[in-house]
């Protein structure tokens, strides 16, 4: 459930995130957690996305624009910049961006003074083209559209782009019609290349063992940041970058982002992990549930093993040609069959059963009801349809899985029972 993102901090190779441990003081039992976790192995990485793809993903969309007489795309800062041009930027006030148009190479905008840096990145044939403080760089768009001949023809915003980039467009080029370009850009991002997988496989595989390590270090009296923070030095231990993760308590793991209220680790309370990594710009999901010191009470027991069923459930319906809506409403009807809900009422399930997954934590499309985007080979999805229990507490096991030519295939495999959490 943990969205990843791409920010300074992770164009810094995460540096600010290694002050994580400085959460454990030295008298603390997390203290030599923190310390042995850094002599755990490395798990063999798969090599970045190799600058071949990048040019093979900009032809696509040049063949998707041409289909659909889209004139150029344009997308800032953020993991699709990263997608098409192997740039890791942050989003300011300042425009860095990619323009691609339907023919020929494309350029990138971005300040004077960070020409130096962003040369450094870029992985893609393409003309830097910069503006100074005192310049408009909407203006440089607005040129290169009538150079290559497209100022006629719409020009499609990824999806995140922000408004006021299509405002200050619109000003230097007044006829411009600026359309979606989820049908070019989310058409190929929710489709997974086997590097891409990949690399997600890694992530996952990180995470997990980053888990294995850190539950059985977890002590009496322990708050969420202290776990959170051994969890976060086995993962770069591990190989991955870490940039924070959710660990929930007790009543806290009843709501699905946690409660300000202070949590501390005690004997028969429920224990949340969900956290994930990144792996050359891709990520993984995990989450685990289990109780700490004692045996899981009756009810504990009961809503884990139904949790467990409901994965079991939406993987069954995750089919090659059916909507993304469907394996949501699958699982729903059986949490309603159970006394759940209904819907996404409480006690149950209120969120969907997964988002997909790929350079950021939640991308499109999701499985939830109404969605409906048939599933094909190439997508990613987390498998969450956690049941929670306002007051008590909830049970949320994740685990992400592919689609693959023979249906669906986990990247993890969810663990058996409550006993054995991280098995």
């Amino acid at each position: 459930m943990i969205a990843g993102r791409v920010n300074r901090r992770r164009l810094l190779g995460g540096s600010a995130a290694l002050a994580a441990a400085a959460l454990i003081g030295r008298g603390s039992p997390g203290w030599a957690a923190v310390q042995g976790a850094k002599d755990l192995t490395p798990v063999p990485l798969p090599p970045p996305i190799a600058a071949a793809e990048r040019v093979a993903r900009l032809a696509n969309a040049r063949a998707l624009m041409q289909r659909q007489g889209i004139g150029a795309v344009l997308v800032e800062s953020g993991p699709s910049l990263d997608y098409y041009t192997g740039i890791q930027w942050w989003r300011s006030e300042r425009l860095t961006g990619v323009v691609i148009p339907a023919a020929g190479d494309p350029i990138i905008v971005t300040p004077f003074f960070e020409r130096p840096s962003i040369q450094e990145m870029l992985a893609v044939p393409a003309e830097i083209r910069t503006w100074q403080e005192d310049e408009d760089p909407l203006k440089l768009v607005a040129d290169f559209l009538r150079e290559r001949n497209v100022a006629g023809a719409p020009v499609a915003f990824e999806e995140t782009n922000r408004f006021f980039i299509a405002n200050r467009l619109k000003r230097q080029a007044p006829g411009v019609a600026i359309v979606s370009a989820n049908s070019v850009v989310r058409a190929q991002r929710m489709i997974k290349s086997p590097a891409e997988l990949a690399l997600m496989q890694a992530a996952a595989d990180i995470t997990i063992a980053a888990f294995r390590y850190s539950w059985t270090k977890v002590r009496e009296g322990m708050a969420p940041t202290e776990m959170d923070a051994i969890i976060g030095e086995a993962t770069r231990a591990l190989g991955g970058t870490y940039g924070g993760g959710l660990v929930l308590v007790g009543e806290g793991t009843a709501y699905p982002h946690g409660t300000r209220i202070p949590q501390k680790v005690a004997k028969g309370l429920n224990v949340l992990f969900d956290c994930g990594c990144d792996v050359h710009g891709y990520q993984s999901d995990i989450s685990r549930s289990f109780v700490f010191g004692a045996d899981p009470t009756q009810e504990q027991r009961k809503v884990w093993d139904q949790m467990r069923r409901g994965m079991d459930i939406a993987m069954g319906a995750a089919r090659l040609g059916v909507t993304a809506g469907s394996v949501d409403d699958a699982v729903r009807r059986a949490y309603e069959s159970w006394g759940y809900g209904p819907g996404y009422k409480l006690p149950g399930t209120s969120h969907r059963t997964g988002h997909g997954i790929g350079m950021e934590g939640h991308e499109p499309v999701n499985l939830v009801h109404g969605e409906t985007t048939p599933l094909a080979a190439g997508m990613c999805f987390s498998n969450e349809p956690g049941i929670y229990l306002p007051g008590k507490f909830g049970i949320r096991l994740e685990d992400c899985f592919h689609m693959t030519a023979a249906g669906p295939k986990y990247f993890t495999q969810p663990p058996p029972s409550i006993d054995r959490p991280f098995d």
